[in-house]
């Protein structure tokens, strides 16, 4: 890194703590953050990550500790006083107006005026300076929505920076972004880094930590860990700082990155489809997944591996094709019709087509099981805590509280919720459309174990995931689509690599 050390921290909390009812979410926690660097903030799900920047950025108030900027200590009360001190925050949804244009986006309450009215001319060229200052190539009369995810996370970051040019934090900003995204994404964070902005990034993708970071502060269990240059920690070092006792387990499974097939070529396939196909979201494909057997879905975002899940949920109707399950021909047409198959999927979009934030954690896992099973006939009470109970245990769902509210658990722990209540109707194939997208890598590896595990068991899983390893450490076969179409079916036959998957997704076809 370079002179940071010797200059004096932007920004510094000194024994930050923060409770919530039966949670100790930060406790004692210290960080240092100094002008004119990337500074990564890590730690499992549950280690305080989410809670610190919250505490930094007004959303919560911590119970003790100060927060110190520029030398001063400071009460932030809100996110609005967290800016007009020069903190801003970037999150992964991107919080802005599609409907508005670029510049109107930036300047967003702080448009220019001229004789009370706004003067249009000179917010277009304000914010045409702003996007070039970054080398931007973004034309600010053009809506928001005209431009992809990524363009408006950089359009989010032009804002932020411009409001309050001390302190950037980016909350998973990558999540959804594709290499070139992330490129472009980084080349513009070095620049703001070289400018002496103070950047704190928040990523569960290791390789981008250490592409892009000089420090990292490692929590853990809502303690400090520890601060480290990022080029004196190796990443093996780094993952037993963050999970412990947990790192073996991760290393066992690990270790293991081919499958043997699950069920002889001739077994009858649980699903079948042929030629299924929705117009405008995926083009007609073959699908076959037999009992025990994982089968993977690659791709780049917006490939189609969603839209090829949905529709064997019945989340979304097809306009061509056919699905056999079991040897017979089946209709899935709704959720409801998919259910009562065996079939169970748990969306990438946990927190909008999953879970229940305002439920707890008991009323999330039975919600399935009561659905199925029909309002008319509820459960009583203490099937509903026998239940939730057996499954909190099962999968090590913390805090062990059935009553929590599931909104307050962080991101591996809500997953876990989610798979709980699809297992509990003990479905014949499970659908996981990203199931470890932003979770720590000792809940990943919890997850994985898990999927290994009911597989041996003999249930189906149709696996989607935009990590290639993680594809190949769990699948008996891969599915590789590009623009929307199923472009090579490949057995993970012990040749099949991640740059063999990269190769088949350029060219479009079976390598």
């Amino acid at each position: 890194m370079p002179a940071q050390r010797a200059q004096q921290p932007v920004l510094e909390v000194h024994g930050i703590r923060k409770e919530f009812p039966g949670v100790l979410a930060l406790d004692g926690v210290d960080f240092r953050l100094f002008p004119g660097e990337v500074h990564a903030l890590m730690g499992e799900n549950g280690a305080g990550k989410s809670t610190l920047i919250k505490v930094l950025t007004g959303v919560y108030e911590s119970d003790g500790g100060e927060v110190v900027l520029d030398g001063r200590t400071v009460h932030i009360s809100g996110p609005l006083q967290a800016q007009l001190a020069g903190i801003s925050t970037v999150y992964q949804e991107v919080n802005l107006c599609p409907n508005l244009s670029v510049a109107e986006n930036i300047f967003i309450g702080r448009e220019p005026r001229r004789f009370g009215l706004i003067h249009w001319s000179e917010l277009r060229r304000r914010a045409a300076e702003l996007v070039a200052d970054l080398d931007l190539d973004i034309d600010v009369t053009a809506p928001l929505n005209s431009y992809s995810i990524a363009v408006q996370q950089l359009v989010a970051i032009v804002r932020a920076v411009d409001v309050s040019a001390k302190v950037l934090i980016l909350d998973e900003p990558t999540s959804s972004l594709d290499r070139d995204e992330v490129r472009q994404l980084f080349a513009v964070m070095r620049r703001l880094r070289d400018q002496g902005v103070a950047i704190l990034f928040v990523s569960h993708f290791l390789d981008q930590i250490y592409e892009i970071c000089d420090r990292m502060t490692i929590l853990r269990n809502g303690r400090l860990e520890g601060e480290y240059l990022t080029s004196e920690l190796r990443q093996v070092d780094l993952v037993a700082r963050m999970i412990g006792g947990e790192l073996a387990s991760l290393e066992e499974l690990s270790g293991s990155t081919r499958r043997e097939p699950a069920a002889p070529a001739g077994t009858t396939p649980f699903l079948r489809a042929d030629g299924l196909a929705r117009k405008g979201a995926i083009e007609p494909y073959d699908l076959t997944i037999r009992p025990g057997e994982v089968v993977g879905l690659a791709g780049l975002l917006g490939s189609g591996r969603t839209e090829a899940a949905r529709l064997l949920f019945g989340a979304d109707h097809s306009t061509q094709g056919s699905v056999r399950i079991e040897g017979a021909d089946a209709t899935l047409r709704t959720p409801r019709a998919a259910i009562s198959y065996g079939i169970a999927f748990c969306s990438e979009n946990r927190k909008t087509e999953g879970l229940v934030g305002e439920l707890t954690v008991r009323e999330n896992i039975i919600l399935a099981l009561q659905a199925a099973r029909g309002w008319t006939r509820p459960l009583s009470r203490t099937k509903q805590d026998e239940i939730a109970l057996r499954w909190i245990r099962a999968l090590d769902i913390r805090p062990d509280n059935p009553e929590a509210l599931v909104r307050n658990l962080s991101g591996g722990n809500q997953q876990k919720v989610l798979l709980a209540r699809w297992l509990i109707t003990d479905p014949k194939l499970l659908i996981l459309d990203e199931p470890t997208r932003g979770i720590d890598i000792g809940a990943k590896a919890e997850i994985q174990k898990l999927v290994a595990k009911l597989a041996g068991d003999g249930m189906s899983v149709l696996f989607i995931s935009a990590e290639l390893e993680e594809v190949l450490r769990l699948s008996h076969r891969v599915g590789v689509l590009r623009d929307r179409r199923l472009v090579a079916k490949l057995p993970n036959d012990g040749s099949l690599t991640p740059e063999r998957i990269m190769t088949t997704i350029a060219s479009g076809a079976q390598s």
